[in-house]
């Protein structure tokens, strides 16, 4: 570019608030020049430049660069961001697709049985722990202690539990054999079913629709496990009269192993490995739906035999009967206790919840290593699938709904 000339050139059209914009950059505030050619002491500058068009680069900019920057936009990088966040997104509500994968799991364990076969009762116990990290890791230990503090709530729930519940068992015994004719095995199955703790995967269940109510579903969940190994047995004496000793030390391990150690792990992991985590958490919606529906479906599939009999439809009317009363009975018993409460509809699908999921799982194990009749297994087996559906079926409900009550009391 040609220096300043005291020689007359044609001066460029610029305003008196001109702008000269560098043609690299948007930053025009350094090369900002007020003009005033009315005032007497002003002197007039005037660039000679080889071509009408002014430019400048600014002094960011490299001048050993002979060509401009290509301002163009990477249409390719924003695409595969795109595409990132969409996948992760879909890995997030991954949880939406739980029912219809119960569904689907029970369907295969009934028409293909070997499918699942190969899931026996050694798997569950990592396979619930796996469902217990993954609403640690999405939790902090204040949720905790918080749900300690709420002894209303833990009363209530122990009572939905180990009250009403058994109540219901008994209530369907009494259907099943003087009504229905069913054999005493069949009714003492039921009985069992309504007098062991609740399942852990009511924790899970409550984690998908009310996310705030987890720990809370967690602590009544481990108590009602850890005096089963007291309950349990109790309640069976009382209400069949049948003594039925259980493995202390074993139940106790088993709760630990299943609940508690998992759920500690995904705390501390949340708490110092933050980053672990948030790298982990989109993958774990995914594996804790085939986790749960694999365990909802492979105790039909081992038992499916049994499940065919003659008897098979007759329990299944039972069981679903019982499960849909438990249901029922939780959601009504939080109503009518907590009616006055800002979170009435979160602690009645929380106790929904916990009164009509129990551990089948348990009951099952215990009806073939203490009960000599093998019709008592049945209702347990037929009720780990039933169970299932209908908890995530209502899963698949109360969601929206949970959703819809939180953005409208924001």
């Amino acid at each position: 570019m040609n220096s300043i000339s005291s020689g007359r050139v044609k001066p460029l059209p610029l305003s008196p608030h001109s702008r000269l914009r560098c043609s690299n950059c948007t930053n025009v505030s350094s090369f900002s020049i007020p003009l005033r050619p009315n005032s007497p002491n002003s002197t007039t500058i005037r660039l000679a430049v080889p071509s009408p068009r002014l430019s400048i680069k600014c002094a960011s900019t490299n001048f050993s660069d002979s060509h401009p920057s290509d301002p163009t936009p990477n249409h390719s990088s924003h695409a595969t961001t795109t595409v990132k966040q969409t996948i992760l997104e879909i890995l997030k509500n991954s949880n939406s697709l739980l029912p219809p994968a119960v569904l689907a799991s029970t369907l295969l364990a009934l028409i293909y049985p070997p499918s699942l076969t190969w899931f026996t009762t050694r798997y569950y116990a990592p396979a619930l722990g796996f469902l217990m990290f993954a609403v640690g890791v999405n939790s902090s230990e204040k949720e905790f202690l918080e749900a300690f503090n709420r002894p209303a709530e833990i009363a209530t729930g122990y009572f939905g539990q180990f009250v009403v519940k058994p109540l219901l068992g008994y209530l369907f015994y009494i259907i099943a054999v003087t009504g229905f004719g069913l054999p005493a095995g069949i009714g003492a199955g039921i009985v069992l079913v309504g007098c062991v703790s609740g399942a852990q995967l009511s924790n899970y269940a409550t984690f998908l629709t009310d996310p705030q109510m987890a720990p809370l579903s967690i602590v009544m969940t481990s108590l009602s496990t850890a005096s089963a190994v007291f309950v349990t047995p109790l309640l069976l004496l009382l209400l069949i009269g049948k003594r039925l000793p259980v493995d202390v030390k074993g139940m106790v391990f088993s709760i630990t192993q299943i609940v508690v150690v998992p759920i500690a792990v995904g705390l501390l992991l949340n708490r110092f490995f933050p980053r672990i985590c948030n790298a982990i958490r989109p993958f774990l919606p995914p594996l804790s739906v085939l986790v749960a529906a694999t365990c909802a479906g492979a105790p039909l599939a081992l038992n499916v035999e049994v499940i065919k009999s003659p008897l098979g439809v007759s329990i299944l009317l039972l069981v679903v009967a019982f499960h849909l009363s438990a249901f029922i009975a939780g959601y009504a018993l939080g109503g009518s206790i907590f009616r006055d409460s800002p979170e009435v509809k979160p602690l009645q699908r929380t106790m929904s919840f916990e009164t009509g999921m129990q551990s089948s799982l348990l009951a099952l194990a215990l009806a073939n290593k203490f009960f000599e009749d093998p019709v008592v297994g049945m209702p347990p087996a037929i009720s780990t699938a039933i169970m299932s559906l209908m908890g995530f079926g209502l899963v698949l409900i109360w969601a929206k709904k949970g959703k819809h009550e939180t953005k409208h009391s924001t």
